[in-house]
């Protein structure tokens, strides 16, 4: 019932004031020039009920017809009183009409100010749903991306020594089953950002800093590729759970990037150090035989494909820089982000 009454005042607010405001300026000028100004409250009544209708259309009628009905209201308003003086002057009618358009702008406040603030809300929900929605992309391309694409290089593997070493498939198999598993649980914890968008209680779900070791390790075991990590004492307990998440995200794109654009890179070394209160990450490998492959990898002094230009916004948003460099058949991406915990 509620609901119903709440559809039918915004549907018939403007067109209600709009209505008023034509039967006011009617009577203004039909029965209003023979009145006295004893004789002037049922005006008054009628005046009063359109400023409550102008707040009614301010507040809930669509803008087209709150813009008419507004107006025609407005009108009415300042014109209702003229007819009951008659030897105004041209100054005092001008002072009247000025002094009775004050009702119009009270009810642009009282009805206006609260629509105002609804529709900001109703933006920031919006915008908020959007960068989200962005955030979700982000999760889906930087770890399942990365997983699946471990799958692949261990599936590639595993099928050209099946037939001349039958035994190391097992192992590639397990490692199949283990980034398998890893994408199953990015999945999951997006499934689960998109039921319960809370950040406050999802942030601990994200990989952080302390789980680039186990990152890399797997990394080294899934392709030709050796990898290794050196991480400085204090760095994990430098870093917020954000910027550890962002720290983990720009590895794990370097490492997808390596595997897809440099595949033959004969190694690839992840750093962490502290240094002037930031953590610096380098990410470094040799682009192997892949040089025509190497362009969306990365470029001197540029960011490579549309997955690094996300973590270079991402990393900016955190007042933080990346860039990448490639030299003498090296390629290097180096973020720098704030220490924002004990970096004693």
């Amino acid at each position: 019932m509620a609901v119903a009454v709440a559809v039918a005042v915004r549907a018939w607010a403007g067109r209600a004031a709009g209505l008023a405001a034509a039967v006011l300026i009617a009577v203004t000028f039909g029965w209003a020039p023979g009145a006295t100004q004893d004789e002037s409250g049922p005006l008054f009544a009628a005046a009063t009920a359109l400023v409550v209708l102008q707040a009614a259309a301010f507040r809930w009628a669509p803008r087209r017809e709150a813009a008419v009905g507004i107006g025609l209201a407005a009108v009415a308003l300042t014109l209702w009183p003229q007819p009951l003086v008659p030897a105004a002057s041209l100054y005092e009618r001008v002072g009247m009409g000025a002094f009775w358009f004050l009702p119009t702008l009270g009810a642009a406040v009282v009805g206006g100010y609260p629509r105002l603030m609804e529709r900001r809300r109703n933006q920031a929900v919006r915008a908020a749903r959007h960068s989200q929605q962005l955030e979700l992309a982000h999760d889906l391309h930087d770890f399942v991306a990365h997983d699946i694409s471990g799958i692949v290089a261990q599936a590639q593997a595993a099928r050209f020594v099946a037939g001349q070493n039958p035994e190391a498939v097992v192992g590639a198999l397990e490692r199949i089953e283990r980034a398998g598993l890893a994408a199953l649980a990015s999945i999951d914890r997006t499934v689960h950002l998109l039921r319960e968008p809370g950040h406050e209680t999802n942030c601990a779900s994200l990989p952080g800093a302390d789980q680039l070791a186990e990152l890399v390790r797997r990394f080294d075991e899934s392709g030709r590729t050796r990898a290794r990590i050196d991480i400085a004492p204090g760095v994990e307990t430098a870093l917020s759970r954000e910027i550890a998440a962002t720290v983990h995200r720009v590895v794990t794109e370097a490492l997808t990037n390596v595997r897809r654009h440099a595949p033959d890179a004969a190694g690839v070394e992840v750093a962490l150090t502290l240094a002037d209160k930031a953590v610096r990450l380098t990410v470094t490998n040799d682009t192997g035989r892949g040089h025509a492959r190497t362009r969306e990898h990365g470029g001197t002094g540029g960011i490579g494909g549309t997955g690094l230009l996300a973590l270079t916004e991402r990393v900016r948003a955190m007042n933080g820089t990346l860039h990448t460099t490639r030299r003498d058949g090296t390629w290097r991406l180096t973020a720098t982000l704030p220490a924002t915990g004990d970096t004693a």
